[in-house]
This record gives C-alpha cells, structure tokens and sequence, in this order.
C-alpha cells in the first residue's frame, strides 16, 4: 500500500459523516503543523538572521488562525467520534510541538483502526 493511499483510507467501522470529521482533522492538523514549521523553520530565522519582521506577522497571523480552527476541528471531531480519554489532550499538546499533529494524526488512526466501536 503506497503512503497516500494510507491517509485517505477510510476506517471501515466509522460512518461517512465520521470519517469525513476524521479526514477534517487530519487536513487542519497538516496545514496547522505545516504552519508552525513555516514560522518556526522559515520566518523566525528571517526576522532574527536578516532583520525581516514582516515574515513573522504574515505567517504568525495565519499560524493562529490554523491554530484555533484546528482545536475547534478537534472538539468537534471528539463528538463527533468516539475517541479514546487520551487524544484531545494529545491532540492539544502535539499542536504546541513541532511535527506534532503530524505524530499525532498517526497515533490516533492507528489507534482507531485497531479498536472495534
């Protein structure tokens, strides 16, 4: 099975408007994890190596856009699926860490693949 085939497979015990909430959060996670990489990787080092500030308001500011709308796509996600005690504070805190949604997207489809609502 390729890698891409992999993130948009569906899991088999969840209904459409599950998996649909699911892939929801892993497209917010991606572009909010991508986000803090960019402002983390990209405009920090421009603004503290090359004295360009504007790069850290533009990506900052969007950062925290993707930010908040990733944790309300996580609350809602959590109703919306039954998932375990752990994620939405998993989830949170893999927000604040560099390549966190990403690890945490992972955990949490391997997680809901091997368990049988």
């Amino acid at each position: 099975m390729l890698p891409s085939q992999s993130i948009v497979e569906p899991i088999p015990h969840l209904n459409k408007a599950q998996n649909l909430a699911l892939k929801s959060l892993m497209i917010m996670g991606y572009l909010e994890g991508t986000s803090f990489l960019l402002l983390l990787g990209i405009a920090m080092p421009l603004k503290y190596m090359m004295g360009i500030p504007e790069a850290v308001t533009y990506v900052g500011m969007a950062h925290g856009m993707l930010f908040v709308a990733y944790i309300v796509v996580l609350i809602a996600t959590a109703m919306r699926i039954k998932m375990p005690i752990w994620a939405i504070p998993a989830g949170v805190i893999g927000s604040f860490l560099p390549f966190g949604p990403f690890i945490f997207d992972y955990v949490l489809k391997k997680h809901l693949k091997q368990a049988r609502v």
